[in-house]
């Protein structure tokens, strides 16, 4: 029986457990608190739970040598160390997370020892990969060339959910989502190569009639300049990766960010209230502070930002529940206490590629791919479309069905094909629209 060693047991764990167990794959989850990976094993004969700390080195250098096959959840930042003593033990490797020049550089190290560390076989970054390379290929293939390329992701709430006034649940770690929201963004829009500073990340958000769901906002995702080389497209006219967010929350963090309220400096909070913190951020004293901010950031009292942050508890007179931290903390623990989905509630991922293509004959069409996937009883949506394509991974790995070595990310045919057909069978796959007429194209 193959044997595979998963480290961690967080929100998207289940899935992945539930499906390496049911085929029969002998797994062992290591994991800080031992009791959330044995209620993932629930006992069944082929799971085995342990509990584990990123510290202890050696034990992990024991179970990595004991395993075929490796399974990060850890935070990224981890990953290489994890990869490092992969190469050693010659152990396939596989993560979630967005590959680091660091596992970039280990390449060739992997190639020797005859391995694959594949990375970014998730949902956003993994199922994007796959869905928009599969169309990218047969538009080559048939002669043709893509001109503009828009890829959309969101991990959202379901729409009955969306009752605060910033219309968004947490359904994977709350940090990663706020931390997400101090990035800049680089896009290609009309040959023209745009940069976004952090704090004009969600100033103008793409408006989209998203099908089922209603309308939608988008703000551009990180750099999308490198994907005009990840995915072969050196004479493309625009490359925008973006991030789905309901309406409210583009301008209520836009918001957050100009008040200085998710800056990471550490600063002293004893006996100061969230107005007060809010107050000397903007440098006035805390007396009206909703007035004073509204003039600051010259919106309406009633605007939906200035809603957002009064319900977030941003201008009360409750004593801040840190005595030292960073603003970041004060929001993010705020947004963790009031903002969590709730046990048994609905989440979704939605997913749209917007292809502008010109064809071998020379005709202008679009192409259109959308995902539109709900929580299921069992699980969320996010743990299912994150944790399923790396699952499906894994098993092939280990029936050789993808022989591949070296670092990777999901964009060739002979990982992306097998993973996609898997997951069409268990319900995940796009609905494509081909030959659109050049008026569908995204602006």
């Amino acid at each position: 029986m193959n044997k595979v060693l998963l480290l961690g047991a967080g929100m998207v764990a289940k899935p992945i457990t539930d499906y390496l167990l049911e085929n029969n794959i002998e797994l062992t989850i290591a994991s800080r608190t031992v009791s959330k990976a044995e209620k993932l094993i629930k006992n069944r004969k082929n799971g085995k739970a342990l509990a584990w700390t990123v510290d202890e080195m050696e034990k992990l250098e024991t179970l990595v040598a004991d395993h075929d096959l490796v399974v990060s959840l850890l935070p990224y930042s981890y990953h290489v160390s994890v990869a490092k003593l992969c190469i050693k033990y010659k152990k396939n490797m596989l993560t979630t997370s967005y590959v680091s020049p660091e596992m970039i550089a280990l390449n060739s190290e992997a190639k020797k020892a005859g391995i694959i560390i594949l990375n970014e076989i998730g949902v956003d970054p993994g199922f994007d990969h796959m869905t928009a390379m599969r169309i990218i290929d047969k538009v080559q293939s048939e002669g043709g060339k893509i001109k503009e390329f828009y890829s959309l992701c969101g991990a959202l709430a379901a729409p009955e959910e969306t009752d605060n006034p910033f219309k968004y649940k947490f359904s994977w770690s709350p940090k990663g989502v706020i931390l997400a929201g101090n990035n800049s963004a680089k896009y290609k829009k009309k040959g023209k190569v745009i940069e976004i500073p952090t704090e004009n990340l969600f100033k103008s958000p793409l408006q989209i009639d998203f099908p089922k769901v209603g309308k939608m906002e988008v703000y551009p995702n990180r750099d999308s300049m490198a994907y005009i080389d990840i995915y072969n497209l050196p004479n493309v006219d625009t490359m925008f990766r973006g991030t789905f967010r309901y309406p409210n929350w583009c301008e209520s963090l836009d918001a957050i960010k100009a008040l200085g309220m998710v800056t990471n400096k550490k600063q002293d909070f004893k006996r100061k209230t969230y107005k007060e913190v809010v107050a000397e951020q903007i440098q006035v004293s805390s007396e009206n502070i909703k007035e004073k901010v509204a003039k600051k950031l010259s919106i309406s009292l009633n605007s939906p930002a200035m809603l957002s942050m009064e319900w977030l508890g941003l201008f009360s007179d409750d004593p801040v529940h840190l005595k030292e931290g960073s603003t970041f903390d004060i929001t993010s623990d705020l947004m963790l206490e009031k903002m969590m989905l709730p046990d048994g509630a609905r989440d979704m991922v939605i997913m749209l590629h917007s292809f502008l293509i010109e064809t071998a004959t020379g005709k202008k069409e679009v192409i259109k791919s959308r995902l539109l996937d709900f929580a299921t009883k069992e699980d969320t949506s996010i743990a299912r479309t994150v944790a399923l394509p790396a699952a499906i991974a894994v098993k092939m790995i280990l029936e050789g069905k993808i022989k591949d070595t070296g670092v990777h990310i999901p964009i060739a045919k002979t990982i992306y094909n097998p993973i996609l057909d898997e997951l069409e069978k268990m319900g995940i796959f796009m609905i494509e629209e081909w030959g659109l007429p050049e008026s569908e194209k995204m602006e």
